[in-house]
Formats: structure tokens, C-alpha cells, sequence
């Protein structure tokens, strides 16, 4: 049974998503909470279009802010929700953060690294290890970004089966 925090929370970063998309970017979520008040510290969506910044994914512009807001570039034992499953550059970058929880909704077959692909944390070479919650309203995040990527292949005229 799913946790109504985790309900909440992933719908505010769902909210993040759209967003992003009527943005023009990518449909990707991120909001960083204090489990011991629910404070939401930090949040943000996919911008790397609009900074020109090929690391401006969700999760590693909500680190930034978190850090910068704490004071401290450690955010143990805070939670991170995101729309999608982190690719390798945002796994490295939750585990170098010391993130104590992470909750992902949909998975990414092709980019992700945390149930998908590399499996970051996983390995050897990883030295922080978050709990992960995979699959928080990952229909929804699913959708979003189905809808997204088929609108602009259409707005491009280029057809594709399947999605």
C-alpha cells in the first residue's frame, strides 16, 4: 500500500512536471522534504533547455537549492521525489548528497540507473546508498511524458507506433 506522504509529495512534483512541460522541457519533477516536518526544502523541474545547462535536471537543480538553503552540501536524511527514475549523472549526484530516501515514480528502461541500466547504487564504487521506493504514481508520470514527447514528434510531423 502506497504511504499518503508519498501520494502528496509525488503529486506536488508531478505539478513540477507540467510545469516543465508547458515550458517547453522535458516533464521531470523534483522536490527535496524534511521527513522529520514534511517542510518541503527545496523543489524544482527539468530546465536544461532554458539554462543552456546539460546538468539542469530536475533532481540536481533541487540538490542545489536544498544545499544552498541548508548551508551544507550533505542533505542527510532528506527525502527526494521524482517523476522519473534518475539517469546515472543524478544518482551520482543523490548518493554524493547523502539523500536518505529517494521515491521515484515511473521508470526509465533507456536512461535510468537506479532499477534500470546501471543500477548505480548498486555498485561497488558507490558509497551512499539511499532507501529507494520506486514506482509512486508512476502511471502518471508515464503519461506526462508520453504525451509530451508524442506531441512534439507530431508538432514535427514525424510518426511513431506505440507512443
Amino acid at each position: 500500500m502506497t504511504d499518503p506522504r508519498d501520494t502528496r509529495f509525488m503529486t506536488a512534483a508531478l505539478r513540477l512536471a507540467q510545469a516543465a512541460a508547458e515550458a517547453g522541457e522535458a516533464p521531470i519533477g523534483a522536490l527535496i522534504v524534511d521527513p522529520a516536518t514534511d517542510e518541503v526544502i527545496a523543489q524544482a523541474h527539468n530546465r536544461p533547455i532554458a539554462g543552456h545547462d546539460p546538468t539542469a535536471h530536475a533532481e540536481i537543480l533541487a540538490l542545489r537549492e536544498a544545499a544552498t538553503k541548508l548551508g551544507n552540501y550533505r542533505l542527510t536524511g532528506l527525502e527526494l521525489y521524482v517523476t522519473l527514475e534518475p539517469c546515472a549523472m543524478c544518482a551520482g549526484a543523490i548518493s554524493h548528497a547523502r539523500i536518505g530516501r529517494l521515491v521515484f515514480g515511473a521508470s526509465d528502461a533507456k536512461g535510468g540507473a537506479v532499477v534500470s541500466g546501471t543500477r548505480f547504487f548498486d555498485q561497488p564504487s558507490c558509497h551512499w546508498r539511499p532507501d529507494v521506493v520506486p514506482g509512486i504514481m508512476a502511471d502518471e508520470g508515464s503519461a506526462l511524458l508520453k504525451d509530451f514527447f508524442r506531441a512534439r514528434r507530431k508538432a514535427k510531423g514525424v510518426a511513431r507506433d506505440g507512443v
